[in-house]
């Protein structure tokens, strides 16, 4: 009897202290779970609770680890849209501003950190894009002009797409110059029509007239003369359009071939010469050409050559008979060299000067339509210079004459190596 109590209180003895174990145990996972890290789980805890403590570190670990992955992918989706060209901009359920990045702040005028949280409809005052925002229709998007302090508005494509429930994604888009190309589309075409209509007009008149009435020698040979004159004016447009079109979609030139200023002038004075002479047969234009330096420059002979054409013809056309116009090609400082046209006629008002290289842009309608100008020349001249790397100064005032003039860098410039290109004498013409 006294064996058999003395065992009983042997083994209650040792489940009390397998008890107090495993409840010290269980304490220190506790513990060391309420701290909250996997760092904090015991490191040696025996038993199944030591079991347990090592399976559920594990679980933390990898529960950690794919937070880190989850954050460092939500870091790396946040930075490709702050360098999104699209201005972008998450809105919470009752439309207030959860995050934007920098090109949405620069559409919308927002400021990133202060507009958090701030609804959209007291930033974005636009009718256009309230009413757009409130019919939850999204199908297509708006275009919404905003202010940009000391230039035209900046027209915005905005778009929103819902997701996650009553959330949105606002997506906007620079369309500026999409829609200045598109104006400008829409002008040429209407221009080039009415070039064109307009002679178009007159041929056929005329050759209602041939065919309708009875015309003695000296009327048939005037008709015919005045549709050669309105045939040629539909093929210089023609010419023009399709200059204008080789220039937009060719290379541009390179820098191997080299060419004499004296050569590129010769033609183009020549043209000079009997243009004044068509359009001004009583008073003659009085040119000045300036010695040739002994310069090459480098780029396309054929537009180079167009380029200063259509200055010196433009001089002469808007040049009254009799007028003097002076041409030069002169070395500048740096290894630059300058082709200048300067004439005396009416002169331009500052107002048109930076629109003259616009498409058929013209001063003066009625005095380019009479002389034979299609309007196309200038711009002609725009793209020659660009494409050589140059610049077009232009400096006129009204009653003083104009100053068209190209200046070429120095990288399309060297002294001339070809034998004989000494420096000629200047060439003046006389009236008459």
């Amino acid at each position: 009897m006294d064996l058999a109590v003395w065992l009983l209180g042997a083994l209650a003895l040792v489940l009390g202290v397998r008890w107090a174990l495993e409840h010290a145990r269980a304490r220190r996972v506790l513990q060391s779970l309420r701290q909250g890290a996997p760092v904090a789980l015991p490191a040696r805890v025996g038993g199944n609770w030591g079991e347990a403590a090592q399976r559920i570190a594990k679980l933390l670990r990898e529960r950690d680890e794919r937070l880190r992955e989850s954050q460092a992918r939500l870091e790396e989706f946040l930075v490709a849209l702050e360098n999104s060209p699209n201005g972008v901009v998450l809105l919470d359920e009752n439309g207030r501003i959860e995050w934007c990045n920098q090109t949405a702040a620069s559409h919308f005028g927002f400021d990133a950190a202060r507009d958090r949280l701030q609804y959209i409809g007291n930033l974005v005052r636009d009718p256009v894009f309230a009413a757009y925002m409130a019919s939850w229709n999204y199908t297509r998007d708006v275009v919404l002009a905003t202010p940009v302090a000391g230039s035209a508005p900046r027209k915005l494509s905005v778009q929103a797409h819902p997701y996650a429930g009553s959330r949105r994604l606002i997506l906007s888009r620079d369309v500026t110059a999409m829609e200045q190309a598109e104006a400008m589309r829409r002008d040429f075409v209407a221009n080039v029509s009415h070039e064109i209509r307009t002679p178009l007009t007159v041929l056929a008149g005329f050759v209602e007239t041939l065919q309708t009435l009875p015309l003695d020698a000296d009327e048939r040979s005037r008709y015919l003369a005045m549709m050669s004159q309105q045939a040629q004016r539909m093929q210089t447009l023609v010419n023009d359009l399709l200059t204008l079109s080789k220039l937009e979609g060719s290379p541009p030139p390179g820098m191997g071939d080299w060419l004499p200023v004296g050569t590129l002038l010769a033609q183009s004075e020549q043209e000079a010469r009997s243009l004044s002479g068509v359009l001004s047969p009583g008073r003659p234009h009085e040119f000045l050409f300036h010695p040739v330096p002994a310069i090459d420059v480098s780029g396309s002979l054929s537009e180079l050559q167009s380029a200063m054409s259509n200055l010196l013809s433009n001089a002469v056309r808007y040049t009254p008979g009799g007028g003097r116009i002076e041409v030069r090609w002169q070395p500048l400082d740096g290894g630059r060299a300058e082709f200048s046209v300067k004439d005396s006629g009416p002169g331009i008002a500052a107002e048109h000067i930076a629109r003259l290289t616009e498409r058929f842009y013209r001063v003066d309608r009625s005095r380019s339509r009479e002389t034979g100008g299609t309007g196309l020349g200038l711009a002609i001249v725009k793209h020659v210079v660009q494409r050589h790397g140059a610049e077009l100064k232009i400096d006129s005032a009204p009653g003083s004459g104009s100053t068209f003039a190209i200046v070429l860098p120095a990288s399309r410039v060297r002294p001339a190596v070809s034998p004989g290109m000494s420096e000629r004498p200047a060439t003046e013409s006389q009236p008459g």
